[in-house]
């Protein structure tokens, strides 16, 4: 078991025993990538930051409740607590997420001397191609592709946060990439 993992297991039952430091911690330690996760399901800044709080104020409550039992790892809580309060949202807004990887609102350029300006072009294009088929997937494709390739996140993780089996999870990945090809090509 890697130190990382010892960490974090020591974290989650530090966590169990209502360790307020523990929570800061586990915060420090996800903000950035339950806020990552957030952003690209609901394509908004604000709203990101308003669901973010909300997770971590929820989670804090679950915490306080012992409900934090049933989960096998911390990351796993705040991601299903993420998923949640973001269906929730949509609930309540009865819209569809706008998935953007490249927000023109707070867009960020690094300047690389080294970047070949044909490919640069070509690899603009292709965010921008793969931008268009990750909206022509179902939610769940596109979810599921989020969790393993941009939140890296383990087979493992995603079975828990989805409260599926590892199989159906390897099985759902498999499935999202072909139709992503498919649409692609």
């Amino acid at each position: 078991m890697s130190a990382k993992r010892i960490k974090d297991k020591i974290l989650y039952l530090r966590l169990k025993q209502k360790d307020k430091e523990a929570f800061i911690k586990a915060y420090d330690n996800y903000i950035n990538d339950i806020y990552r996760f957030i952003y690209f399901k609901v394509g908004s800044k604000e709203d990101a930051e308003d669901i973010t709080s909300q997770v971590f104020l929820k989670s804090w409550d679950y915490i306080q409740n012992n409900d934090l039992l049933e989960y096998k790892t911390i990351k796993a809580f705040f991601y299903r607590v993420a998923r949640n309060i973001i269906i929730d949202h949509y609930r309540g807004k009865n819209t569809q997420a706008n998935i953007s990887i490249d927000n023109k609102e707070n867009q960020i350029d690094i300047i690389d001397e080294k970047v070949d300006l044909g490919k640069e072009v070509d690899l603009k294009n292709d965010i921008k191609n793969l931008q268009q088929a990750m909206r022509e997937l179902k939610d769940e494709y596109r979810e599921v592709l989020m969790l393993r390739y941009i939140n890296e996140l383990s087979i493992k993780e995603i079975a828990e946060i989805l409260d599926k089996s590892k199989g159906n999870v390897r099985v759902l990945i498999f499935r999202a990439i072909k139709a992503l090809k498919n649409i692609v090509n």
